[in-house]
């Protein structure tokens, strides 16, 4: 199967052609940094970080940029609230969102441009659009986007003209020549945030910035640009108008947008109460389950935070621990080796169809089943190699790379761990001692008390594996304290 990806502005799954053999140029709207990144920014940036990732290993040549919108009324607002400059509102909200993509697993773009280091490349792309009539200096000093102008305006979202006009913002109607039309340049006092221009002190519009960086990094058209659901329309119809109307060339090929972020199938939204940044959702989960749950959903498809879909993330990403923990030393399948899998073909249509994770995933549980197999009859070089595929498929994710056991064991669990041991009345020291105790009466045949230390670890959500190598146990991480 070819690589198919759905494209938003043909609305149909079509076969991918790059504009230029081997090579991918793809561009994905970050985040506005006057706050933590929230889950929804976690699920686009997950989505995006696996699908670079397994581009790159079915041979692309992938350039990836994603920007960071880091001057905005946003974060004008929230600089004032809190008596500081914007820019040291946004250093901190950067530097936070880097560590949150660390924790995450999430591999930093080539390419991260930021809004106020290309103010002079938009006041560039807006004084084309003014000579070209596509946009005009107002009475307040805002530079519009003439809409009507532009006779393709609405192909991406599919809105039309009487939407368009329904939608737009009454009180500023009388400054605008058609109340479609949209800031690209907006006048501010000197003693806001700005920069000169030719139109005096001010500073960009949201839109303008995105079509400036990209065709800085990326050139005038490029493959794939992608973004969150809220995008399409206004932010992504307006790219369009704007970045065509100053270049003359028709600018991306595949429009790709993630799906929405539900919290127990409810819109998230700080008026409802069920907003949560992505290190609030660290405190009480590991990492990797959060990347696992993201992943465990088709990039397209909305997907329902809550506690039980959590916990049966966590769950499905022990069975995969469970299944590496016999082969902690064998390293990833290099991606040449990889393709010599026989569950390659299987894995790999998945991923050609959309990037549909969610089958991939499918795949890799089968691929569980057979390391078991092999585990359960002393097939040792069997599970071996098995386990390297996993691990190597597991790269492409961005999971199941971590130690089995320290995993399992809950040592890897960022700011959870005090709270594990706490709660279950337990250290991983004092494990091991009950353990020994156990071997210990076993071998004197006193399996009173062995069974007694089975059953008092079980009590507090430890559970022990007995095997031909001796014991293991993992922290049941479906306990409760009774």
């Amino acid at each position: 199967m070819s690589l198919q990806i759905y494209n938003t502005l043909e609305r149909q799954k079509q076969v991918f052609k790059p504009l230029e053999p081997g090579k991918i140029r793809m561009y994905v709207c970050g985040n506005t940094v006057y706050d933590y990144a929230h889950i929804g920014h976690a699920r686009v940036m997950v989505a995006f970080d696996v699908i670079v990732r397994y581009l790159r290993y079915s041979g692309w040549d992938v350039t990836y940029a994603r920007n960071i919108t880091d001057i905005d009324d946003k974060i004008i607002n929230r600089a004032n609230e809190n008596g500081e400059h914007f820019a040291s509102l946004t250093a901190r909200m950067i530097d936070a969102q880097h560590e949150d993509e660390r924790a995450l697993g999430i591999a930093p773009p080539d390419f991260e441009p930021r809004a106020t280091e290309h103010i002079d490349d938009i006041i560039a792309m807006v004084q084309i659009l003014v000579d070209n009539h596509y946009a005009y200096h107002a009475s307040n000093g805002d530079v519009y986007y003439r809409v009507k102008r532009f006779p393709d305006y609405g192909k991406l979202s599919g809105k039309k003209p009487d939407e368009l006009l329904s939608g737009a913002r009454v009180e500023v109607e009388d400054l605008k020549e058609d109340p479609r039309d949209f800031a690209l340049w907006k006048a501010a006092g000197r003693d806001e945030p700005g920069w000169e221009s030719p139109w005096g002190w001010g500073r960009p519009g949201w839109h303008i910035e995105c079509s400036a960086m990209s065709t800085c990094h990326l050139g005038d058209s490029f493959d794939i640009h992608g973004g969150g659901p809220d995008l399409v329309f206004p932010h992504h119809e307006n790219e369009i108008a704007q970045s065509e109307a100053a270049t003359c060339k028709h600018y991306v090929n595949y429009w790709m947008h993630a799906g929405a972020v539900r919290v127990d199938n409810e819109k998230m939204s700080k008026s409802l109460g069920n907003f949560f940044t992505i290190r609030e959702v660290l405190e009480k989960y590991h990492p990797e389950v959060v990347r696992f749950f993201l992943i465990s959903s088709h990039y397209r498809s909305y997907i329902n935070y809550s506690e039980d879909n959590l916990i049966e993330a966590r769950s499905g990403l022990e069975k995969f621990y469970a299944a590496l923990r016999d082969y902690a030393s064998v390293a990833a399948l290099p991606a040449d080796e990889l393709k010599t899998s026989t569950f390659h073909a299987r894995f790999v249509d998945a991923m050609d169809d959309d990037f549909n994770t969610r089958e991939a995933i499918a795949v890799l549980y089968d691929l569980v089943r057979d390391i078991n197999a092999a585990n359960r009859a002393g097939e040792n070089t069997t599970g071996e190699r098995l386990a390297a595929e996993l691990k190597g498929f597991g790269a492409i994710f961005g999971v199941f790379q971590s130690d089995p056991d320290r995993y399992l064991q809950g040592e890897l669990v960022q700011g959870d761990l005090a709270q594990a041991e706490a709660g279950q009345g337990i250290s991983a020291e004092a494990i091991e001692a009950l353990i020994a105790e156990r071997i210990a009466a076993k071998a004197n045949r006193d399996f009173a008390r062995a069974d007694g230390i089975r059953d008092e670890l079980k009590e507090k959500g430890i559970v022990l594996e007995d095997s031909r190598d001796g014991t293991i146990w993992k922290r049941d991480t479906t306990w409760k304290k009774a």
